[in-house]
């Protein structure tokens, strides 16, 4: 394993890609501390730490961890990318229901560029809208605090913070698209990772502070730490599943030599959402527990549907099974995949063409969807049953499972796959080869 990340460094170009990401993601972290102008940044950093424990088990805290933003702390980088994420979702639900969008995402490369660049654009409104709603609601009740966060909490702080949010949005964007362009890849996605690894320090040193209190804690740490071992082998697992739907393509006589009639497969993902259903059905429970916020101080009112309360785990996990099947019929469709199996003169062996092929393709994709959305049901409600069920701190218990070691293996397998690939192309031997480099590029 030592030898391919050496050969990492001895190829310029990646070596280059490496750095290059490194540094960005370093000019992302100090703007994930710069504070806003008018907020006093000793009383800031006392009030974070006050309240970094009850932040972690709310539905703000997992949202920030989603979108490495800082939604609690008035900071240039408090929304993160979440108007892009929010944005690149819109237009990915439009692709399916426009024609006119859904003819241009089958240009090729222009066309998806094309709509990048409208993703881009409606970015812009989306972070300055959710800027003033921070501004108003969050950062209002900042004012307030002993000794108070923010001086002179007024129409100004709200118009350049909004200001100052939005243009720090739109900053992060572009360092996204610089790694993604000139670094390893993904780099809305390692921008997200990073957020989320930000904790991980946090969380260590709090398993290490109660082991050494209490001599019993020894032992749940250590089966802590085999259920994650665990828990990311399943993740990898259901990742890198897929269903090898056999196919065959027809012989054709193409002038004096027949052509065709070889076989290959139609791989189907088990987890062909990702973690898009985790992500739709924490944004829809937490908005009318944010309404009820903005209308009563009364956080009583919706205790029954606080975070990890039973009837929040019942409606969490129905909202994932159903936007697993949601999303799945959007991004996958029978019936078209059929027709250009037909056209291209494949067939899967004892179904005919057409028809009969986009029905069984429907009925191995329920199939395998309900096993890829229980799957992400039951990853996304442990941290809530470790952390209320088995006692387990909400910090720790958000790395057993959640969305965010569903974006970190996934985004982590997608980055080695790359970097594998360019070591491969270079005669070297991959991640999963063994011994010395076969050789070197020059």
């Amino acid at each position: 394993m030592i030898a391919p990340i050496l050969n990492l460094f001895r190829v310029e170009e990646i070596r280059k890609r490496i750095f290059v990401t490194l540094g960005l993601m370093f000019v992302y972290r100090i703007g994930w501390h710069v504070p806003l102008p008018g907020v006093d940044f000793t009383a800031l950093t006392a009030f974070l730490s006050k309240s970094a424990d009850k932040s972690v088990g709310s539905m703000v805290g997992l949202m920030s961890a989603l979108s490495g933003a800082n939604l609690q702390a008035p900071v240039v980088f408090s929304l993160g990318v979440l108007p892009y994420i929010s944005a690149s979702i819109i237009f990915s639900l439009l692709v399916k229901v426009i024609p006119s969008l859904e003819a241009l995402s089958k240009e090729g490369a222009a066309g998806q560029r094309k709509i990048n660049q409208y993703s881009r654009l409606l970015t812009v409104p989306l972070a300055l809208g959710q800027a003033i709603v921070l501004c108003m609601t969050t950062f209002r009740s900042l004012a307030t605090q002993d000794p108070p966060v923010i001086n002179g909490f007024g129409a100004g702080f709200v118009i350049t913070s909004a200001l100052g949010i939005t243009a720090g949005t739109i900053f992060l964007m572009w360092i996204g698209e610089q790694i993604t362009e000139y670094g390893v890849g993904n780099g809305i996605s390692l921008l997200i990772v990073a957020g989320i690894v930000d904790e991980i320090p946090l969380a260590f040193g709090r398993l290490l502070r109660d082991a050494a209190a209490e001599r019993t804690q020894l032992i749940k740490v250590v089966v802590l730490a085999a259920v994650y071992l665990a828990i990311v082998i399943g993740v990898i697992f259901m990742s890198k599943g897929q269903r090898r739907i056999p196919m065959q393509q027809a012989k054709q006589m193409k002038g004096r030599r027949m052509m065709g009639g070889q076989r290959h497969y139609l791989p189907i993902k088990l987890n062909m959402a990702n973690v898009m259903p985790v992500i739709f059905a924490s944004s829809l429970l937490v908005l009318p527990m944010q309404v009820m916020s903005w209308i009563t101080r009364d956080r009583s009112s919706m205790s029954w549907l606080a975070y990890g309360s039973w009837l929040h785990v019942v409606l969490y996990t129905g909202l994932i099974v159903f936007f697993s099947y949601f999303w799945t019929s959007l991004m996958f469709q029978p019936t078209e995949i059929a027709n250009n199996l037909k056209e291209q003169g494949s067939f899967v062996p004892g179904i005919r063409p057409g028809r009969k092929t986009a029905e069984f393709l429907e009925r191995v994709l329920v199939r395998i969807t309900l096993v890829g959305a229980f799957f992400l049901a039951v990853i996304a409600v442990i941290p809530e049953v470790a952390s209320k069920g088995m006692g387990v701190d909400t910090l720790v218990a958000r790395f057993l499972g959640g969305t965010g070691i569903l974006i970190v293996v996934g985004v982590t397998l997608d980055v080695v796959d790359k970097l594998n690939a360019s070591l491969l192309m270079r005669n070297y031997e991959g991640f999963m080869g063994a011994g010395k480099s076969a050789g070197r590029s020059r």
